[in-house]
């Protein structure tokens, strides 16, 4: 697989020893090919967990994830990062936190796995004696990330009394502890992420519009998996080498029509969904070589012969993926000016078949009237 996939030298990245909150610190390895590979601390634990374990930076849209990471990290500024379940939204809040270079821990709280009875004590803390069974002080996940991040998964599960309270502590930077009434100080940068439309839970009242305005000083939105088709074979790679090397066996060759099985499936669980898929093909591959039907895709249905027509059964606009076959081939040729022959021949068709009515052609390219108008003279489809 990697020879294919432009050499690409794919390796796991080491964990360090040391501590950091309730994981363990890590590395970001850079590649000459100008990608970069990340993995969670707790890669081989929680083997049911929907999380992304591994994120790799070799798309283009994923390079611009980076490079805003990197931007934004050395700031103070509260951060929300957007993206569906599996994408590495935990992964990325974690980079953020090391590039930070702030000096406590990274804390990470689950919101919608927080007791509903005992979410405030969790996150701010309390007295003992405070309540049934508080038999001694202790500190929240507040307290814990102190000098450090906390990352507060989940977000838009969090009850609207707690957002109240959590807006408070963000504000003030302090918290009181439950049963308590001294405010101890605090620096922890927040971090949330969510993958619901937050927008939306505001408009429903489900979410308070003060806190979301509150923490959405800067927005990082990680791309489902399909959107950036570059990170698909690479995480394959980093996967099957993880597996192979943790089952002893020597990696098995990826047949060049499943390669493309791979990138032809929409991947709707994500990166979570790509580990198990690889997984599965390594136990189930022969003969050291992994084939299409080794491939166990989850929205499959089983009557489904190969992973191109699954992919297309579950989902994905087969002339979309007719579309995406044939740029990959032209990508291959290194055809000069492709995309501005790509632009002129979308343009084109699009006027063709709309009897060249532009208003028609602006509706169906989702394009204003303007717009159009521009491209139309720019290849010469009208004067003037």
């Amino acid at each position: 697989m990697q020879d294919r996939y432009l050499g690409m030298n794919l390796k796991p990245t080491g964990v360090a020893d040391t501590p950091v909150g309730d994981s363990h610190s890590w590395q970001l390895t850079m590649r000459p090919e100008s990608s970069a590979v990340l993995v969670h601390p707790n890669a081989q634990s929680n083997v049911l967990s929907v999380r992304a374990k591994a994120m790799i930076f070799a798309d283009a849209q994923s390079q611009a994830l980076l490079d805003q990471v990197e931007r934004f990290a050395p700031s103070e500024a509260t951060v929300l990062i957007i993206g569906e379940t599996g994408t590495g939204k935990e992964l990325v809040a974690r980079h953020l936190h090391t590039r930070s270079g702030r000096r406590g821990d990274f804390v990470a709280v689950t919101c919608g796995a927080l007791s509903q009875t005992l979410a405030e004590a969790e996150l701010f803390g309390h007295q003992a004696g405070s309540f049934t069974g508080a038999t001694q002080t202790r500190a929240g996940w507040f307290e814990s990330a102190n000098g450090g991040t906390l990352f507060l998964d989940e977000i838009g599960d969090l009850p609207l009394a707690l957002q109240v309270k959590l807006l408070r502590v963000i504000q003030e930077r302090e918290v009181v502890r439950v049963g308590a009434r001294t405010p101890i100080p605090l620096d922890v940068r927040v971090v949330a992420a969510t993958n619901l439309d937050l927008p939306a839970a505001v408009e429903a009242g489900r979410f308070r519009a003060d806190l979301y305005y509150r923490l959405n000083v800067v927005t990082l939105q990680v791309p489902p998996l399909a959107e950036r088709p570059g990170d698909i074979l690479p995480l394959a790679s980093h996967f099957l080498r993880m597996y192979s090397e943790r089952l002893g066996v020597q990696q098995p060759e990826v047949l060049p029509e499943t390669q493309d099985a791979l990138l032809y499936y929409s991947w709707p669980g994500n990166i979570r969904e790509l580990e198990n898929v690889v997984h599965a093909a390594l136990l189930t591959s022969r003969n050291g070589v992994i084939r299409p039907e080794n491939l166990r895709f989850a929205a499959m249905p089983p009557t489904t012969s190969t992973p191109v027509v699954a992919a297309t059964a579950a989902g994905a606009d087969p002339g979309f993926e007719a579309i995406r076959s044939a740029l990959r081939r032209l990508l291959e040729s290194q055809s000069p000016e492709l995309y501005d022959k790509l632009e002129a021949l979308i343009v084109k068709e699009t006027f063709a078949s709309s009897g060249d009515n532009q208003v028609r052609s602006a509706k169906l390219l989702g394009i204003s009237r303007n717009n159009l108008r521009t491209l139309l003279k720019r290849h010469g489809l009208i004067s003037g």
